[in-house]
């Protein structure tokens, strides 16, 4: 999962379909999910994965309001589809649930 500065995000999301991935290296949700989050990439490619540290990209969590992790936007062309998470931990199989209804 690669890491990317503010500016590469807010570039980034202009165009296409994205799903943002907010996460941070301290956060146990956030480790519980990681190791199902290649699968869930490559099931769901259909959206540009970003995956955001909510430490090292503040601007852009406060830009989105994001202040629990794991949390998951997904945005089509900039404008915002939907977001899940809140902090909380979730499976797998709730993210996956997630993407549907935004995939939709």
């Amino acid at each position: 999962m690669a890491q990317f500065s503010n500016e590469e995000i807010f570039d980034a999301i202009k165009s296409g379909r994205k799903m943002l991935f907010f996460t941070a290296g301290w956060c146990p949700d956030c480790a519980f999910i990681k190791p199902a989050m290649p699968g869930i990439m490559e099931k769901y490619n259909q959206f540009d994965w970003i995956t955001v540290d909510r430490d090292d990209n503040l601007e852009v969590a406060q830009h989105f309001g994001v202040m629990g992790i794991p949390s998951f936007i997904a945005l089509e062309d900039g404008k915002e589809l939907g977001r899940f998470g809140k902090g909380e931990r979730r499976t797998p199989k709730e993210v996956e649930e997630f993407i549907e209804t935004v995939n939709a």
